[in-house]
């Protein structure tokens, strides 16, 4: 079992920059690849950024390449999404889930989520 608490989000200026954090209970972090999802209204949750269990091998969705970095921290049982030039069309709300088979760009297949934290970029 794991619970996932993300934090950080907010509202923030377009070229703007959030760290959103998602941390972990349970002594198993390490077995999870992660994922950042967004959901904005009236669309559908998407993958934006995902890591490996390791941390070795990450993904990002087009639409955030370049802007956004995810990375983790095993020790510490927590994953970071650092976003940067923030654009109004990244308003959403940000969803981190773990994933036991490694990673996914599929909703799906991911076996935790957190409770999510509202982004929203004003221009």
């Amino acid at each position: 079992q794991v619970q996932l608490v993300e934090s950080g989000g907010g509202l923030v200026q377009a070229g703007g920059s959030l760290r959103l954090s998602c941390a972990a209970s349970g002594r198993t972090f390490s077995s999870y690849g992660m994922g950042w999802f967004r959901q904005a209204a009236g669309k559908e949750r998407e993958l934006v950024a995902a890591i490996s269990r390791s941390g070795g091998n990450t993904y990002y969705a087009d639409s955030v390449k370049g802007r956004f970095t995810i990375s983790r921290d095993n020790a510490k049982n927590t994953v970071i999404l650092q976003m940067n030039s923030l654009k109004p069309e990244d308003t959403a709300v940000y969803y981190c889930a773990a994933d036991l088979a490694g990673w996914s760009y599929r909703a799906y297949e991911y076996d935790y989520w957190g409770q999510g934290t509202q982004v929203t970029v004003s221009s």
